[in-house]
């Protein structure tokens, strides 16, 4: 994350949580939060806001985003048997300044703030905050951060709060009379009834949970791992995060063009060469983890909450075509609640060495920030004892985000692999289609 050096504020509320309104805990939920209290399961998005913010905006901006989005008015417990989830009161908050520690940037600061807020039993887990650049800095405009741990927000529904947020302090700019968001506009859906819907499905198909059943036997009862060498992953050790600009916004639209003559999209022809590459170096399949989203009815579009779940792409034959239809399959694999199938068939264990694979390609969301905004998206960085990359295609190009151990083996092997991941891709966006 780039942040430049300033003062550092958040804007902090507190949630009290009514014991007597408990409500259900979805399946990822669940696993995530079951994990236990911890630093570093949060997410965020950055972007640059006017000169002349009002503090006092943006923190009712913040506040008609909690009224309108009913996770961002939950809590989460244990009772040390299971999670649990209770709808809060959230308080109308307080600003509160956090100096850096002497020798530390702005952006440790950050970092710290948010592992010690957005965790998954907090009250609440999520945070806004502001940075105000120093005199020194080349850019004047602040920076807002809008960060959450990971059981209340998708990165999807981060783009939502942060349009949110933006629109309202942007009108108060403008001179636009502040009236509220969230009595202007009928609320969201609410993602819990999201989980009871999903909850209330018929049993997945006999075929849906065959093929969970051959992933799971051919991963030894746990999920797809990287096929080439990450070192000792006995236990999570410090993690190497690289980022690779893979091509730019004219390669990007050449390789589309490639994709189209050959009937596919551009998802299953990058993946084409990474399952030629994993055939070539190392006569393996390509098996990967595979977030997909569960935005399957226009209800959820504009509501807050995880619209995630895990699918496996399991693709043999690197052909686009065939791709394309794994890709398919991942997604119908995705479209059952994942809690009844494991318990037929058995959990899928997260094995050291896991290998996941996500895709998001920004320009098809229905929000996005203006790039003259600077936005980012942030994760924390973790111990770890697997590998995932992201794709993230914008209208800049394709660009790639890699977390892998820290290990001599692992730098070496995943190293090599990005970069003929990297030269492969560039190759195929050069043919003429």
């Amino acid at each position: 994350m780039a942040l430049p050096q300033g003062s550092l504020s958040s804007f902090a509320v507190r949630a009290v949580p009514d014991p007597t309104r408990e409500l259900p805990v979805s399946f990822d939920q669940g696993r995530h939060v079951g994990r236990g209290d911890r630093p570093g399961s949060w997410m965020a998005v950055s972007f640059r806001v006017t000169e002349s913010l009002s503090r006092g905006v943006l923190a009712e901006a913040w506040r008609e985003a909690i009224a309108r989005h009913g996770t961002l008015r939950t809590v989460f417990s244990s009772d040390g048997v299971r999670v649990r989830l209770h709808e809060a009161t959230v308080d109308d908050g307080v600003w509160r300044e956090h100096d850096a520690a002497s020798g530390t940037t702005t952006r440790e600061a950050l970092h710290a703030l948010l592992d010690a807020e957005c965790r998954p039993f907090a009250a609440p887990s999520y945070l806004l905050a502001l940075v105000l650049p120093d005199p020194a800095e080349p850019d004047p405009r602040p920076v807002v951060v809008v960060a959450s741990d990971h059981a209340h927000v998708d990165m999807w529904s981060l783009l939502i709060l942060a349009d949110e947020v933006r629109t309202r302090v942007e009108a108060d700019g403008d001179g636009v009379a502040p009236a509220s968001t969230a009595a202007a506009e009928p609320l969201p859906a609410a993602f819990v009834d999201h989980t009871r819907a999903l909850a209330a499905m018929p049993e997945a198909p006999a075929q849906i949970i065959a093929h969970w059943r051959e992933i799971l036997r051919a991963g030894d009862g746990g999920m797809p791992v990287f096929p080439l060498p990450l070192g000792d992953v006995a236990r999570p050790s410090p993690a190497v995060v690289e980022v690779r600009d893979v091509i730019d916004g004219d390669q990007l639209a050449r390789l589309e063009e490639r994709a189209n003559a050959l009937g596919v999209r551009i998802l299953p022809l990058v993946l084409s060469e990474l399952a030629q590459l994993f055939r070539d170096v190392a006569d393996a399949p390509l098996r990967a983890v595979f977030p997909v989203h569960s935005r399957n009815e226009p209800r959820w579009r504009n509501s807050v909450g995880w619209y995630i779940t895990n699918a496996v792409l399991d693709i043999a034959d690197p052909a686009p075509a065939s791709c394309a239809a794994a890709v398919a399959e991942a997604l119908r694999l995705g479209a059952y609640p994942l809690a009844p199938i494991f318990d037929r068939i058995g959990d899928a264990r997260e094995m050291p060495g896991m290998f996941a694979l996500s895709w998001l390609d920004v320009r098809r969301l229905p929000l996005g920030i203006d790039p003259s905004l600077e936005p980012q998206f942030v994760s924390a960085v973790l111990p770890t004892d697997n590998i995932m990359i992201w794709f993230i295609a914008n209208g800049d190009g394709l660009h790639l985000r890699c977390r892998y151990p820290d290990n001599a083996v692992a730098r070496t092997s995943v190293g090599g692999w990005l970069d003929e991941l990297t030269a492969r891709i560039g190759a195929a966006a050069a043919q003429v289609s």
